[in-house]
């Protein structure tokens, strides 16, 4: 039995689940997500819990258990409580400010980069950290990567575009330098 999708979720106040032939809709204050039923897995709602069982012990069926039930639990907490990542910019010069639904960025190139956002993705900009947040954990952790690709931290000065926390292993300058 999967590891992960043994264990049963909990369904908070204020939260629906509609459990369809082919989908599973998740809603709740913050909005509502659904994603397809994957075949052999079967969800089923009781005492306030939802449990996903799969048919039988085939790989291919084993590999989808444990995810369809990471799935559903992503989309339980994202409608109750949302996700966010934060980014840092670190750079002489480097900039960033919201103007409506796009992200403008000064990033050490001869031009401004601008990054639109998904809709169903907010931006907030504090000095120099951004901070994504949204109901689908995917689509955040997707965008956050999409700004931090625009300018890769480099390794000998750290500037660039990091996560909050992302620790960036650093290298000596020229070798020639200490003689």
């Amino acid at each position: 039995m999967s590891r992960v999708g043994k264990l049963p979720i909990a369904i908070p106040s204020g939260v629906t689940i509609t459990l369809d032939p082919d989908t599973i809709k998740v809603q709740g204050s913050k909005g509502e997500l659904s994603t397809p039923q994957l075949d052999g897995i079967t969800v089923k709602q009781e005492d306030g819990q939802v449990v996903v069982t799969r048919a039988n012990d085939e790989p291919k069926i084993r590999a989808k258990h444990g995810l369809v039930r990471a799935l559903i639990n992503n989309m339980v907490a994202g409608v109750s409580e949302g996700f966010s990542k934060k980014l840092e910019v670190n750079g002489v010069g480097f900039r960033v400010a919201l103007a409506g639904q796009d992200l403008k960025m000064n990033l050490g190139f001869s031009h401004e980069v601008i990054y639109k956002l998904p809709q169903g993705i907010q931006a907030a900009v504090e000095q120099n950290t951004i901070t994504i947040s949204g109901i689908d954990k995917q689509q955040v952790g997707q965008v956050a990567a999409e700004i931090r690709a625009l300018k890769k931290p480099e390794p000998y000065k750290g500037k660039g575009i990091k996560y909050e926390g992302e620790r960036i292993i650093r290298k000596s300058g020229k070798s020639g330098k200490d003689k």
